[in-house]
């Protein structure tokens, strides 16, 4: 039987950058791949997407995931082993994404941020309150050569409200922003990838990660890079994004 009306099966295109610098693929250390198998699998996703370079960012957070240096580069360490066992030609390397709280500091202060090439360092803010001196942390790292990029700020709800304000004055004083991929597909809500989408025409964004996490972002990237929205925002994503720039 011929299947003349059956749906054409559209190839996923390819991320918007080459090298990602969020996501949460190191196997047992936060809540993204609890294993080295499933860590593999996530990586293969990623290099059919296009890219070439990942920069792990597991999260660093007092209580729930108190990571060192040795637990990150031992899982590390695991990743890099089964992907050469298994002649996966990408290059995975860490930094990490550090909320921003006691713990960060203490982390800080003892020299164990592990930062982007170039002394770039992925900070979060809580979910559930700007910290009451986000500008003074921001100098101070500053002061000390980091070069501080705040994490999909565009998931931090109490910032919604203000209209882009917060944002704006952020962005001024050279707070870089990453944003999520995953936002900008949906996979965080309506809301979430309004605003993303309104950093991109404002021309806040400095650089875009995946945040995968799962096999479930897995799909829902690939859904939206199949996508002919993608198709048209892709330009100004490629544009926006300062990954291969600085990382590549």
């Amino acid at each position: 039987m011929f299947n003349f009306f059956k749906r054409k099966q559209t190839e996923p295109g390819t991320l918007p950058f080459k090298v990602d610098i969020h996501c949460h693929i190191l196997p047992g250390v936060d809540d993204g791949s609890p294993d080295v198998e499933t860590s593999v699998s996530l990586v293969e996703s990623l290099q059919r997407m296009g890219l070439t370079k990942i920069i792990a960012s597991p999260h660093v957070t007092q209580v729930t995931f108190e990571n060192t240096p040795e637990t990150l580069d031992n899982a590390l360490g695991q990743l890099q082993e089964a992907l050469k066992q298994s002649n996966t030609g990408i290059e995975v390397d860490r930094s990490a994404e550090y909320r921003i709280d006691d713990y960060f500091q203490e982390q800080l202060k003892a020299g164990n941020c592990k930062t982007l090439p170039g002394g770039y360092i992925l900070i979060e803010n809580s979910f559930i309150q700007e910290p009451w001196n986000l500008e003074k942390l921001v100098f101070d790292l500053k002061i000390k050569g980091y070069k501080p990029i705040l994490a999909h700020p565009e998931r931090y709800m109490y910032y919604h409200a203000n209209k882009l304000a917060r944002y704006k004055q952020l962005h001024d004083t050279e707070t870089l922003f990453q944003v999520n991929m995953l936002s900008i597909a949906g996979g965080y809500g309506k809301a979430e990838k309004e605003v993303a989408l309104k950093l991109l025409e404002k021309g806040y964004i400095d650089f875009i990660g995946t945040d995968l996490h799962n096999a479930q972002h897995v799909e829902i990237l690939e859904q939206f890079l199949s996508s002919r929205e993608y198709a048209r925002l892709k330009p100004l994503l490629e544009k926006a994004a300062k990954n291969d720039d600085l990382f590549l």
